[in-house]
C-alpha cells in the first residue's frame, strides 16, 4: 500500500537494487583477491561461499516459496546439475584469472559474456542473423569488438596512468601480480566470460521448464559445492590448503556466500522480472568502474592504460550488443511475430 502512494519509490528499487548487486560483486572481487594474496586458495574460496550460500538458500527458499514450487523432475534436475558444472568453471576460473591479475581485468572482461552468449545463441538456433536488418549488424559488429578490446585488455598493460607497480613497499606487493601472470590471468577470465555465457543459454531453458529462480538458485548452488569439492580434492592434495588462517580468509567467504552469492543472484533475479534483462545487462560496466576506484583509491592498486583502452573498447561492444538486442525487440514487436518465433535469449539471457 506504501509503495502505491509513492510510486516513484517502486520505480527506483530496481535501480538501487542493481547497483547494490553489481557494487557486491565489484567488492567480493576486490576482498577475494586480499584473501588470496595472502594465502587462501581459490579452489577453497569456492567451496566454502557455495557451501555457505546452499545452507542459506535452501531454507529461505522453503519458507517464502514452498506453495508456489512446481514439482521437481529429473530432466530438470540433471540440467541444473549441467548448469552448475558450468557455474563452478567460471568461479574457479574467475577466482584463478583474478588472483593473477587483477579485479579491475576481471570486470572489464565480464563485458565478454554478452558476445559469447549471443556467438553460442547462433550455434545453438536461438538467434537469428539478417544481414538485411541494422540490429544483427550491430549485435555481430558489437561481438567483434567486444573480443578486440578483450584482446586488447589481456595482452597490453601499458604505462600505469594512476599509482606505479611495486612502488609502494609491502602494501603494493601484496595485492599485485608479475608481468608474465597478467596474460594468463586474461585467459583464465576470457574463459570464465565463455562458461558464464554458456551457463546464460542453458539457464533460459531450465527457466522455462521450471520457473522457481530460488530454488533453482539453491539446487545449483549446492551442485557446484559437490563439484567444486573434488575438483578441489584432485587438486589440492595439502589439508592445510583447506584451513582459514587470516581473517580477510574467513571475510572473504562471509561475503561472498551471503552477499554476492545469496543476495546479488536473488536480487539481480528480481530485477529481470520487474524491468527484464536488458534493464539488468546496461549495469554491468558500471562494475568496472566501481572496482577501479575502490581498487586506486583504498588498495594503491596500480591502473593501467591497456585496462582504460580496453574496457572502453568492452563497452563499445557491449552496447553494441544490447543496441542490437533493443532494435531487435522493437521491431519483434512491432511486426506481432508468433510466440515460437520469439529467440529464447530475448526474455532470459544476458544476466
Amino acid at each position: 500500500m506504501a509503495l502505491r502512494q509513492w510510486p516513484w519509490i517502486e520505480t527506483s528499487l530496481p535501480f538501487v537494487g542493481m547497483i547494490s548487486a553489481v557494487s557486491a560483486l565489484a567488492i567480493s572481487m576486490i576482498i577475494s583477491k586480499m584473501a588470496m594474496s595472502e594465502g587462501t586458495s581459490f579452489y577453497t574460496l569456492s567451496v566454502y561461499s557455495n557451501g555457505l550460500a546452499t545452507l542459506t538458500l535452501f531454507p529461505t527458499a522453503f519458507l517464502f516459496h514452498r506453495s508456489k514450487v512446481p514439482p521437481l523432475s529429473f530432466p530438470v534436475l540433471w540440467r541444473i546439475f549441467l548448469l552448475a558444472m558450468f557455474g563452478c568453471f567460471a568461479e574457479i576460473g574467475s577466482y584463478a584469472g583474478i588472483n593473477y591479475s587483477s579485479p579491475t581485468l576481471g570486470t572489464a572482461l565480464l563485458n565478454l559474456v554478452p558476445a559469447f552468449t549471443f556467438i553460442l545463441a547462433i550455434i545453438f538456433r536461438m538467434e537469428e542473423v539478417d544481414w538485411r536488418r541494422i540490429s544483427s549488424i550491430a549485435k555481430l559488429g558489437g561481438t567483434a569488438i567486444s573480443i578486440a578490446g578483450a584482446f586488447v585488455v589481456t595482452f597490453y598493460k601499458g604505462p600505469a596512468l594512476l599509482n606505479r607497480p611495486l612502488s609502494s613497499g609491502l602494501h603494493s606487493q601484496l595485492y599485485l601480480s608479475s608481468e608474465p601472470n597478467w596474460v594468463l590471468g586474461g585467459v583464465l577470465l576470457s574463459s570464465s566470460a565463455f562458461f558464464t555465457a554458456s551457463w546464460c543459454i542453458l539457464q533460459a531453458s531450465i527457466l522455462q521448464m521450471y520457473p522457481a529462480e530460488m530454488f533453482i538458485v539453491a539446487f545449483y548452488c549446492l551442485f557446484v559445492t559437490i563439484q567444486a569439492s573434488l575438483v578441489s580434492l584432485i587438486v589440492q592434495r595439502d589439508a592445510t590448503s583447506w584451513k582459514i588462517e587470516t581473517v580477510v580468509g574467513l571475510t572473504a567467504i562471509l561475503y561472498s556466500a551471503m552477499i554476492n552469492i545469496a543476495f546479488r543472484l536473488y536480487v539481480t533475479a528480481w530485477c529481470i522480472c520487474k524491468r527484464g534483462p536488458l534493464f539488468v545487462s546496461l549495469f554491468k560496466p558500471s562494475t568496472i568502474i566501481i572496482v577501479i576506484f575502490i581498487g586506486v583509491v583504498f588498495m594503491n592498486d596500480v591502473f593501467y592504460l591497456g585496462s582504460l583502452v580496453g574496457a572502453l573498447i568492452l563497452t563499445v561492444g557491449f552496447y553494441g550488443v544490447i543496441w542490437g538486442k533493443t532494435k531487435e525487440g522493437d521491431t519483434i514487436r512491432s511486426t506481432v511475430l508468433s510466440d515460437d518465433r520469439i529467440p529464447l535469449l530475448q526474455e532470459k539471457i544476458l544476466v
